[in-house]
């Protein structure tokens, strides 16, 4: 069978599935999320076991050492993707829910509801747990998923959804609600992406690579995520002890995700206070540090920062520096550069603070704190989708609500027009 039509099986059956998924109640889903979860930690020796084929052959291969941490499973981790599936299951159920109602002068009462999108393509790379995140987000909002995981983690994604399936399903759920395509071509990513009718929306979740071609071919509506080249801004009035343990531990406590710290934005009145200090620090993780030539002043160890620096996702233990004359020349820099995904300023100037959060083009501005906060998880959405960059539909973490659309129901007494 030629893979386009494998896969529009695999489609067929999980848009049977989302028509049933549209009408379970809360409970029934509720059940299935926790079903799941005890699931998962009952196999997880199992689990690990098939990870490490994966990791094994990942290291045979060459893979860079942050994707094997990405790839990585231990009890630990699969503890939080459990977690994930009971934070998931006690959040609010969205579908069903009314945001709008109103009774026309002619006795219309109309009313708008959230409801599930259908039948969602999630196409991602090497990190297990969004397979776990992507199909309990999926079924509590009322949608069937078809994931597409990368080749490094093929053995543990299969592992993982054969496991999920089989709980879902003994609570009751369609057996289809979640389908895994277990294609490691990279063709299949293309096919997915022209299933028009058959998935309702596609989720790109991995480097800019993947979001670009996702984008380029699909014929599915697609929301991009993942893609993050975030700053720190230390500004001329930051507080050195809130600000060295930020921008330290926004770099190095996991460099490979999308949410960490890529450029450190320096004000010059404290750059040459500020830079040795955190230069040091940097070091001393092993940190390569990449300047400008007011950087390189202060910090002659660093290497030169090319123009490619500034747009570089590392996502490895990297950090582009730059000194800048004011806070305006550093939004000006994020907004050139940066991706729309998080962005902080570290200050005790309430003006600055506010200037930074209204002028900087992101999905999540903050202060005083580190970016690794944009998560679904710390946002108290329980497990997320993705992180979306683009402005249409949904920004930032998306939650339950964000993988349900709207539906207008309209109750009359015979009116006509």
């Amino acid at each position: 069978m030629l893979m386009k039509e494998f896969l529009a099986n695999q489609a067929r059956d999980a848009k049977a599935a989302a028509r049933i998924l549209a009408g379970v109640s809360t409970e029934m889903k509720n059940s299935a999320l926790l079903a799941m979860a005890d699931a998962i930690l009952a196999r997880q020796d199992e689990i690990i076991a098939i990870n490490a084929e994966d990791v094994k052959a990942a290291l045979e291969k060459g893979t860079r050492k942050n994707m094997i941490d990405r790839l990585t499973l231990n009890p630990a981790r699969i503890e939080a993707m459990a977690e994930g599936l009971r934070q998931t299951a006690a959040l609010p159920d969205p579908i069903g829910q009314e945001d709008f109602h109103v009774t026309r002068p002619n006795g219309l009462k109309i009313r708008r509801v959230r409801v599930p999108f259908g039948v969602i393509g999630i196409i991602y790379e090497a990190r297990p747990n969004v397979t776990v995140d992507a199909a309990a987000l999926c079924l509590k909002s009322g949608n069937a998923c078809i994931l597409r995981g990368g080749s490094e983690a093929i053995r543990t994604n299969k592992k993982l959804t054969d496991i999920l399936i089989e709980a879902a399903t003994s609570k009751g759920l369609p057996e289809h609600s979640i389908e895994f395509v277990a294609i490691t071509d990279r063709d299949a990513v293309v096919a997915m992406c022209r299933l028009r009718k058959l998935i309702d929306v596609i989720i790109p979740r991995g480097g800019a690579g993947l979001i670009t071609r996702v984008v380029e071919h699909s014929t599915v509506p697609v929301i991009e995520t993942g893609t993050g080249v975030c700053h720190i801004y230390v500004d001329k009035a930051a507080n050195f002890e809130i600000a060295l343990p930020v921008v330290l531990t926004a770099k190095i406590s996991r460099p490979s995700v999308c949410n960490a710290m890529e450029t450190l934005l320096v004000h010059k009145d404290i750059a040459e206070e500020f830079l040795p200090k955190i230069s040091k620090l940097m070091t001393e993780n092993n940190v390569e540090l990449r300047g400008d030539e007011l950087s390189r002043k202060i910090c002659p160890d660093m290497k030169v920062a090319t123009e490619e620096d500034w747009a570089a996702e590392y996502s490895d233990l990297i950090l582009a520096v730059k000194v800048v004359n004011d806070i305006d020349e550093a939004i000006a820099h994020i907004n050139k550069y940066n991706t729309e995904h998080s962005e902080a300023i570290i200050t005790d100037d309430k003006d600055a603070a506010k200037k930074f959060q209204t002028l900087v083009d992101a999905a999540a501005v903050y202060v005083n704190t580190s970016t690794r906060f944009t998560d679904g998880f710390e946002f108290g959405f329980g497990a997320e989708i993705g992180i979306s960059t683009q402005k249409l539909h949904a920004r930032g973490p998306m939650g339950l609500e964000a993988l349900t659309t709207m539906k207008y129901l309209i109750d009359g007494n015979g009116q006509t027009r």
